[in-house]
């Protein structure tokens, strides 16, 4: 479950962060001491969850909550305040809580597992039905569009590939024509962003259209948007698969197996926006994190072989991730190799210092040494 953090004293940040720590399922995806940049981010990624103070400068807690929900956006909301008279007013804003600090980590404990009860179980359908899906928007490794006969698109201009993919990680919201322009075309002056934009609209609807979809591309005189509900989005649905599938385990093993084949490379491949940059980021962490936990699942079962080839590509991916490593070292521990085990270790350490001066966290090298005692008795 994605959750996001907004109060305005560093201090909660740190005991949230702490304390929510310790439930699992749990990914803290943003902290944030104003609503302005939390807005901003809400625009653009999915949470589930909030965690938000009353009291803010410039914008309550509530204020931001009515907000939100004035733009449809339907994520539960818990408020966390020292006031209690507040409560009332919360649930006019359709709040899923209300916490009067100092926050008891029970009391947290008991809301986050109420919260992860009502979301969508992983079974229910991460292979979801495409057959009503007539087109398949590839956007992990590189960027395509495939019609079910398996035709592939040439893009009329590197512009209208990228209006493409800058509208759909948006998700269907609404992308304002001064955003686009100053995202897309923003060394050009602005009349020749116009111009342009006006262009490059043109040609992706045109394209569409052969597709029979001009009609998914909306516009108005100030904004832009992309209906993706009619065609399968790769890394659209990877995300969603991975949202609903946040517990990995023996029951759900094969289906995480087909979800993780699905993530072929990163955001756009080597197509590089600046104004992508931090959904790469994101959906890389996403597909790190989600592919731990089915090695995790998968050294549970007794499968080391397939845990081991995916955590090979997770450390070619991130040669410096202390997680994937961890988890790399306690499979080469099953297969009772101690050669590998120690030249792994060696090799992770000396890369680790070489790119960041430091050793490996203690942390790594006590469960290293401890797998290594294993293997000596």
């Amino acid at each position: 479950m994605k959750v996001v953090i907004i109060d305005d004293e560093k201090g909660m940040h740190i005991i949230m962060k702490r304390m929510l720590g310790k439930v699992d399922d749990v990914e803290i995806v943003g902290v944030f001491q104003e609503t302005s940049s939390a807005y901003t981010f809400l625009m653009t990624q999915d949470v589930d969850l909030i965690f938000m103070d009353v009291n803010m400068p410039k914008e309550s807690g509530l204020e931001f909550a009515g907000r939100l929900r004035e733009i449809g956006r339907q994520m539960k909301i818990v408020f966390v305040t020292s006031h209690k008279e507040y409560s009332l007013p919360a649930f006019d804003v359709y709040a899923f809580d209300y916490i009067v600090k100092p926050v008891n980590q029970d009391r947290l404990y008991h809301t986050v597992k109420r919260a992860l009860s009502e979301m969508p179980s992983a079974k229910d359908s991460v292979e979801q039905d495409l057959s009503s899906k007539r087109v398949l928007f590839s956007c992990l490794g590189g960027m395509e569009i495939r019609s079910t006969q398996n035709v592939l698109v040439k893009w009329k201009t590197s512009k209208s590939a990228e209006l493409f993919g800058y509208l759909l990680i948006h998700k269907g919201r609404h992308v304002s024509r001064a955003r686009i322009i100053e995202d897309m075309f923003g060394e050009m002056p602005l009349k020749n962003g116009e111009t342009y934009l006006n262009t490059t609209v043109y040609q992706l609807r045109k394209l569409l259209d052969n597709y029979g979809l001009k009609e998914i591309l909306h516009s108005s005189s100030s904004y832009y948007a992309l209906d993706h509900s009619q065609v399968d989005v790769d890394f659209i649905s990877f995300e969603e698969g991975c949202k609903r599938m946040a517990v990995v385990d023996d029951t759900c093993i094969e289906q995480a197996l087909a979800l993780e084949k699905r993530y072929t490379g990163d955001l756009f491949g080597d197509r590089v926006y600046p104004w992508a940059r931090s959904e790469v980021e994101h959906l890389s962490l996403i597909y790190t994190s989600f592919t731990q936990r089915l090695c995790e699942a998968l050294l549970i079962r007794g499968d080391t072989q397939t845990a081991i080839r995916l955590l090979m590509k997770l450390i070619t991916r991130n040669e410096l991730e202390e997680g994937t490593m961890m988890l790399y070292l306690r499979a080469l521990a099953l297969t009772k190799n101690k050669e590998a085990l120690n030249r792994q270790y060696i090799q992770f350490e000396e890369t680790f210092y070489r790119e960041l001066g430091i050793t490996p966290s203690l942390e790594v090298s006590a469960l290293y040494r401890h797998l290594m005692s294993e293997l000596d008795v």
